[in-house]
C-alpha cells in the first residue's frame, strides 16, 4: 500500500518552488499525497516567485529558473491544487508523514497555527516523518512537547534555518498569482519577514542542537538536513533536494 503524505501550504503566499518541487517529487514517487491549507483554499504563490527575472536583492541572483516557473503555471492552470482540505479537518492518524512547504506567508498562517502544532506534535509522538522548508521550520520551533517541559519538538536536533542575512529587510506585500474573489490572499504589508527565524530556531534546538544556516548554499551545494524524524531544508535553492530527501527517507521506512 502506498504511503500517505499530508502536505501543508499557506494561503497567504507560497514560494512557488518550495511547494512545487516536493509536491512533484512525492507524486512521482507514487505516494498518496493530500494537500491541506488553513482555509481549505488553493495555495497561491507570491508573484515574485514565478517571475524568472526576479533577482533576490540580498543574494544578487535570479532565483526562479524558467522551467520551474513554467511548471508552476501548469499546476496553477490544472486541478491538482484546486481542492485542498482544511488543516483543521486533517487527522495525523490518517497519514504516514507530514510535509510543510514554505513561502513568506507561512509566518502568517502556518508557523503560529495551533492546528498545525497539534498535527506536528502527534506526528512527533507517533514517530512519523516531519518535513519543513525555509520559514516553515518556524512551525517546528513553535510546536512544544508537554512531555519534555514544553521544549520545542526540535530541541536537541539538527535542522536548517533560513539565514538572517537573507531575511528581506524591505516592506513586503503579499501579491499573489491566480487570485479569485473568494481566494484573494491578504493586503497586509509587513516590514520584511515576520520572524527572525535563525534566532528563533537556534533558541529552540537548545545547547545540544545544531542549526545549519549556510549563506553559501546554492542549487549545486544545497542545504538539507536529516535528523529523524525531521527533514529540513534551507530555502528555495534546496527545494529539489528537499523533495528528493523526503522520498528517500519515506522509501527507507
Amino acid at each position: 500500500m502506498s504511503k500517505k503524505v499530508l502536505v501543508l501550504a499557506t494561503n497567504y503566499a507560497v514560494w512557488a518552488e518550495e511547494l512545487q518541487a516536493p509536491w512533484d517529487a512525492l507524486k512521482k514517487a507514487g505516494f498518496a499525497v493530500t494537500l491541506a491549507t488553513p482555509q481549505g483554499k488553493k495555495p497561491l504563490p507570491i508573484k515574485m516567485s514565478i517571475d524568472p527575472d526576479f533577482e533576490d536583492s540580498l543574494q544578487h541572483y535570479k532565483v526562479n529558473p524558467p522551467e520551474v516557473c513554467k511548471r508552476v503555471h501548469e499546476l496553477l492552470d490544472g486541478t491538482e491544487w484546486n481542492n485542498p482540505i482544511k488543516i483543521a479537518d486533517a487527522k495525523m492518524a490518517d497519514y504516514d508523514a507530514i510535509v510543510l512547504t514554505g513561502g513568506p506567508g507561512t509566518p502568517l498562517d502556518i508557523d503560529n497555527n495551533p492546528k498545525v502544532h497539534t498535527l506536528l506534535l502527534e506526528a512527533f509522538k507517533t514517530n512519523k516523518l516531519i518535513g519543513a522548508i525555509c520559514y516553515a521550520v518556524g512551525a517546528l520551533a513553535f510546536t512544544r512537547n508537554p512531555d519534555n517541559n514544553y521544549k520545542s519538538i526540535i530541541y536537541g536536533k539538527q535542522v536548517t534555518a533560513h539565514p538572517r542575512a537573507w531575511d528581506f529587510d524591505f516592506e513586503l506585500s503579499y501579491d499573489l498569482a491566480g487570485t479569485t474573489p473568494d481566494n484573494a490572499g491578504t493586503n497586509v504589508v509587513t516590514p520584511g519577514f515576520l520572524l527572525p527565524l535563525q534566532d528563533v530556531v537556534e533558541d529552540a534546538v537548545g545547547p545540544n542542537g545544531k542549526v545549519s544556516a549556510n549563506t553559501k548554499a546554492n542549487r549545486v551545494d544545497t542545504c538539507v538536513v536529516y535528523d529523524w524524524p525531521f527533514v529540513t531544508a534551507l530555502s528555495v535553492e534546496s527545494s529539489i533536494a528537499y523533495g528528493k530527501k523526503l522520498v528517500e527517507v519515506l522509501n527507507s521506512k
